[in-house]
């Protein structure tokens, strides 16, 4: 349940493909306006559903101009590919969408899966093991460059050398890092770096006992689970449906809610009429806590 370290928060997400770019930025708008708490596209280099030949705009140049058109609500990607960028290049991008934003980014990130993307366009695509390895390298060293006047790593994979990184983010000693996972390493990758966990689930009964065993696994961490803040998508289908999916995902511990309107796959829809009638029920989702 909503606690005053964790309470609960509802953000809107629509993946920036299909639709043209007004389309997108009409729903930023009317989410900002509307008081949901964030905002969400996502990070793919190609389309996901059924027409791979879909238009897909970038993620971290969206939240770019996001930080320019909005005003209050945070900004993330759910969630950034570590893959396609170096952990230095990344952790340049998120300062300046930080600043942009004046401390409104919510750095979002997770091990990239997409193996298409990667071999259209030539680019190595590791094993599982390796992408965790990968991430926990390159969370780490980024947190390096975000907070040493000059970062020195050496990983399996990546390597800083006394590297200067500035600015130094708007938030200190960075921007809040939320973790989409859902193996046991990356639990345990999680447990050690996330300051919120979202759900990869495939079921909403394996994120539950998802949740459960981040616990564990913050505690073999020497951490303790209320600092790590919990979140699940809610698809928004009727507004009965989408209220009782979130009173269920409240009842199991979640307290950061995406209202996903249609995750861009549907080019007859519009979203911003979904987006409309998802902050019609925004008061009511918010009644919940």
């Amino acid at each position: 349940m909503p606690s005053p370290q964790n309470p609960l928060r509802y953000g809107l997400k629509l993946a920036q493909q299909v639709h043209p770019i007004d389309v997108h930025v009409d729903v930023w708008r009317i989410a900002d306006t509307a008081g949901f708490d964030h905002i969400w596209p996502f990070d793919h280099l190609i389309a996901l559903g059924n027409d791979p030949t879909a238009p897909i705009f970038d993620g971290w140049t969206v939240l770019g101009a996001m930080a320019a058109i909005t005003k209050r609500a945070r900004i993330g990607l759910n969630v950034t590919g570590n893959l396609y960028r170096h952990p230095g290049l990344m952790a340049k991008i998120a300062v300046t969408v930080d600043h942009l934003s004046n401390g409104r980014l919510e750095f979002g990130i997770g091990t990239g899966w997409n193996e298409p993307e990667f071999t259209q366009f030539g680019l190595p695509f590791p094993s599982a093991g390796d992408r965790v390895t990968m991430l926990d390298e390159s969370l780490t060293a980024m947190k390096l460059l975000w907070s040493e006047p000059r970062a020195t790593y050496k990983g399996r994979f990546y390597e800083l050398k006394d590297a200067i990184a500035e600015p130094k983010p708007w938030q200190r000693p960075h921007p809040p890092i939320w973790i989409g996972s859902k193996g046991e390493r990356m639990l345990r990758l999680t447990a050690r770096h996330a300051d919120a966990w979202h759900s990869n689930a495939g079921s909403f009964d394996e994120a539950v006992a998802l949740n459960k065993s981040l616990d564990a696994a913050c505690v073999k961490a020497q951490r303790e689970p209320t600092a790590i803040r919990r979140s699940i998508s809610v698809r928004f289908t009727t507004p009965d449906e989408t209220l009782k999916s979130a009173k269920a995902s409240l009842a199991a511990g979640f307290t950061e809610l995406l209202v996903m309107i249609g995750g861009g796959f549907m080019p007859a829809a519009d979203p911003r009429k979904r987006a409309e009638e998802a902050a019609a029920l925004l008061p009511r989702l918010r009644a919940l806590g």
